[in-house]
């Protein structure tokens, strides 16, 4: 028996829920409800009469049928999306910029994500600190950013909540501190929110300091912890896995949780649907 066309929409779904490990987070990037997605999720596999994904109160995993047919899916949506493309001859282009503090291990992952999703799509991806971004968009240079808050900054009208997460201390597991001495820190240059905060929690509890290495980036900071320089204050998902959270060890003090926020004049549909699939990522694995 012949079987009838597949529903782009629902294909499209299937993707997002594997991609992003979540029926909410699929639901945010296609800016509907998670019930509708999981309908659109359980037509589709009485449609193939097979089952994609294995469905736990906790995790969404791919089922065996799901990982074979996640490829095909794929290059199902990456065509039709061409065939629009070459239709409409438009070329659109994304100026955005990412915190270094909010863009994590799987950045390669989501810009591929976001090509397979929107290759008619040109982004121009600036990283660098939240209060560089946010001049940079308020000057209109760029069209969205996604950028990191503390707790005590007084949040912008213009700003959509993403997430909320905590900073923690890490450093390398051979880092060593002799309370009593000045703890060595690696940090960003400011004017940083991070840096700001992780500098007024040691000042509050008395904690004398010493700022042993500066960085120009995350990246940066990240190395100068792995090798054994200094702890910081960073978020663990943005972090490289092999440094340790040492708060509770050496008794360092409690730091503020953190406001992952967009900012966005992107107005276009088709990009503004691809910007929300990013933001949508972030933190998903």
């Amino acid at each position: 028996m012949e079987m009838k066309p597949l529903d782009l929409d629902a294909v499209r779904a299937f993707v997002l829920v594997a991609e992003l490990h979540s029926f909410t987070r699929a639901a945010d990037a296609l800016g509907t409800t998670q019930s509708a997605v999981s309908l659109k999720l359980k037509r589709l596999e009485a449609h193939l009469g097979r089952q994609l994904l294995e469905r736990t109160p906790r995790v969404v995993r791919l089922a065996p049928d799901g990982l074979t047919f996640l490829a095909a899916a794929r290059d199902l949506l990456g065509a039709h999306e061409r065939a629009l493309g070459a239709l409409t001859g438009d070329t659109r282009r994304l100026a955005l910029g990412l915190s270094e503090h909010v863009a994590d291990a799987q950045l390669a992952r989501q810009l591929a994500l976001l090509r397979a999703h929107d290759p008619g799509l040109v982004i121009a991806l600036h990283l660098g600190q939240s209060t560089q971004l946010l001049a940079q968009f308020d000057e209109r240079r760029l069209d969205a950013v996604i950028v990191r808050q503390e707790a005590d900054e007084s949040p912008r009208g213009d700003a959509r909540h993403l997430f909320d997460e905590p900073l923690i201390w890490l450093a390398s597991p051979e880092w060593q501190w002799s309370p009593g001495t000045p703890l060595p820190l690696a940090l960003l240059a400011g004017p940083c929110a991070v840096r700001a905060a992780a500098i007024g929690a040691l000042d509050a509890a008395g904690l004398a300091w010493n700022e042993v290495f500066v960085g120009g980036g995350v990246a940066a900071v990240g190395a100068a912890l792995e090798a054994g320089l200094a702890v910081s204050a960073l978020a663990r998902r943005v972090a490289p896995r092999t440094l340790v959270d040492v708060g509770a060890k050496y008794g360092l003090p409690p730091l503020p949780m953190s406001r992952v926020t967009l900012h966005s004049r992107v107005r276009e549909p088709r990009s503004a649907a691809t910007l929300q699939l990013l933001a949508s990522s972030l933190g998903s694995a």
